[in-house]
């Protein structure tokens, strides 16, 4: 596993050992990004249920402004700040080793809006999808994402499938690579 392009390019990550952690997979990252494209640089971020940190520290080599980690796996944060150390990452990132909830919590609190989501959360962990998007889609914290914000999530192509709509979250487009989907949402305010 590697950053893919940006500062860190061609930089190795490492990942605990065991299937507990299933980073993203290289091929997928950089198909990702390059949908993403010039909506990255200078972009806040989200890496929720982080893993390795893989997704985060891609958006931080390609320009994020600033990125925050949710992760409360303590093999898988071992991993993340082994590689944020490794790649001498010290600044414009937050790591939130509560969780996910945690870290959605504090963003409440803070003024400036996020623009990127990725989640990754245990591809079995329905709840943990159903939450973290039912809590993005929730006019109540509608103050978390930017105008045109846009959340990505990453699930199994066979099995439990994220619904079309979470509050004011639509699923605008569904990318299948093999195995793995990603659901891109968008915000409608209007819902």
């Amino acid at each position: 596993m590697r950053v893919i392009t940006g500062t860190y390019r061609s930089r190795i990550l490492t990942s605990p050992p065991g299937t507990a952690t299933r980073p993203t997979s290289d091929r997928l990252r950089e198909t990702l990004f390059n949908i993403l494209g010039p909506r990255v640089p200078g972009s806040r971020f989200a890496d929720l249920f982080a893993g390795t940190g893989a997704v985060g520290i891609e958006a931080i080599s390609r320009g994020a402004a600033h990125t925050f980690f949710a992760e409360k796996s303590p093999a898988a944060l071992k991993s993340l700040n082994a590689n944020l150390a490794n790649l001498e990452i010290t600044r414009n990132f937050t790591l939130e080793d509560r969780g996910t909830t945690a870290l959605l919590q504090r963003l409440l609190k803070l003024a400036a809006p996020l623009d990127l989501i990725f989640l990754d959360p245990p591809y079995e962990d329905e709840d943990a999808y159903t939450q973290t998007l039912g809590f993005l889609g929730s006019p109540a914290h509608a103050a978390i994402l930017a105008a045109d914000a846009l959340i990505l999530a990453e699930h199994a192509t066979k099995g439990f499938q994220p619904a079309e709509r979470y509050g004011q979250l639509t699923r605008t487009r569904v990318y299948k690579q093999g195995d793995t989907t990603v659901s891109f949402y968008s915000h409608d305010a209007s819902f």
